[in-house]
């Protein structure tokens, strides 16, 4: 349901997009051009023997109409499910790791913060908080048994980590109970071990253990078979450190003053009404993202619940905004972003990259431009260097306009038992998975 080389998407950015016309640069990124080049590099033998024995889309199916969408494989009668968990190389052991303790927090969040996605220059790694990792891993209705950690039987030291929550996703017209696999870690030292396999079958088992049989997950690597393939896209807030970092490069013909310049925002939102989510807003904001995800062949099914979970502000975890009426008070429009820094390895000056990523937006009243650059204001207000977007739901209308430039890794959704026949547009999703 996962993989170990699983990403919320690369930290890093194309370089030479600090030019004045911003230039978005084409590249040959559609899914069965991906699909074609990862094929032709390896030998049939080798084609993820392990996703070949999964209920998953696979390749050679692709554009195969006689498939009925839905479930691949029906439930298994819960008796049959395995009840002991899978076997693990003799050093090792299962151990279920509740992050409400602050020690086994503080072991998952260091295990993350050395051994996560990096970038493909090892520049930077994600560094997850240990406040984001208890809010993400903690929505409403979620299992303890489903963080799954691996320890050395000697030294009991915590050497791997995978997770799921439960989630309801909509695909089409049904509401799906799924699991969202994420976080999934082997510490660098221990990748030859083939750990993650039994990790994912483990992680699989326990979630049919609560008679749930789909899952959602990304990777930045292609696997069988992605609904779709997104790109991320960065908006300088702090040119210069960006660039000081590594983590973009000056233009051609650009100086760091007119960069500076280039990428310079307003003191305060333009929108009247703009203010910060608070508790009495969950039932105006839910109706809002609702009706919106509705219009998303794949999205969250969020109830109020789940809206004062995941979107209530929590400082340096999520923030959220909404423009509310000075007329009438109605709630018309939100924003939120979440924080994710990511480690600067190896400079000298910086140690973090302080980076938000863009979450759910909802525009009905103000312009969705308007919306997102009131965003960035907020954002920069709130000291972060760097504003991340996928290009998800409507977020390329104004992926361009407000200089936002291309990244340079992909993120591709997959569903687990789940078959979509024909690939999705980036648009056409409507699901952010941390």
């Amino acid at each position: 349901m996962g993989d170990s080389n699983s990403s919320t998407g690369s930290p890093n950015e194309k370089p030479d997009n600090s030019s004045d016309s911003n230039p978005i640069v084409k590249d040959d990124s559609s899914l069965e051009t991906i699909v074609r080049k990862f094929q032709d590099s390896i030998s049939v033998g080798d084609r993820h023997k392990f996703w070949e024995t999964q209920p998953v889309g696979q390749f050679k199916d692709r554009g195969n109409t006689s498939l009925p969408e839905g479930p691949i494989e029906p439930p298994t009668p819960l008796s049959e499910v395995k009840q002991e968990p899978y076997n693990l190389p003799s050093a090792y052991e299962w151990t279920t790791c509740d992050l409400n303790l602050a020690e086994t927090c503080n072991e998952v969040y260091t295990l993350l913060k050395n051994n996560y996605v990096e970038d493909d220059e090892n520049m930077f790694r994600f560094n997850y908080s240990q406040e984001f990792l208890r809010w993400a891993l903690h929505p409403p209705g979620y299992y303890k048994s489903w963080h799954i950690g691996v320890r050395a039987k000697t030294s009991k030291k915590l050497v791997a980590f995978i997770t799921g929550v439960p989630a309801r996703i909509r695909v089409r017209d049904e509401v799906v109970k799924m699991a969202e696999i994420n976080f999934l870690c082997v510490h660098k030292k221990l990748r030859s071990k083939r750990l993650a396999p039994v990790m994912i079958k483990e992680v699989t088992r326990r979630v049919h253990l609560e008679d749930i049989w789909q899952a959602a997950y990304t990777a930045g690597v292609v696997l069988p078979t992605p609904i779709t393939t997104c790109q991320y896209w960065h908006r300088s807030l702090n040119p210069k450190k960006l660039i000081d970092v590594g983590f973009s490069r000056l233009g051609v013909r650009m100086t760091m003053s007119r960069t500076i310049k280039l990428y310079k925002l307003p003191d305060s939102p333009a929108t009247p009404g703009f203010r910060k989510m608070e508790l009495r807003d969950v039932p105006a904001v839910t109706r809002l993202l609702r009706n919106y995800l509705s219009q998303f062949v794949v999205a969250p099914d969020f109830d109020e619940n789940d809206v004062e979970h995941l979107l209530l502000p929590k400082e340096d975890v999520v923030d959220s905004f909404l423009v509310e009426s000075p007329e009438n008070h109605e709630v018309t429009d939100f924003c939120s972003f979440y924080t994710l820094p990511s480690s600067i390895l190896g400079n000298q000056t910086y140690s973090t990259l302080k980076a938000a990523y863009s979450y759910y937006n909802v525009s009905t009243k103000t312009p969705l431009l308007q919306l997102m650059n009131d965003a960035l204001i907020v954002a920069k207000q709130k000291q972060f260097d760097v504003f991340n977007a996928l290009d998800v739901m409507q977020n390329e209308s104004f992926l361009r306009e407000l200089k936002f430039g291309p990244g340079d890794g992909q993120l591709h959704y997959y569903l687990y038992n789940y078959r979509i026949r024909q690939e999705l547009k980036p648009s056409e999703l409507g699901l952010v998975l941390l």
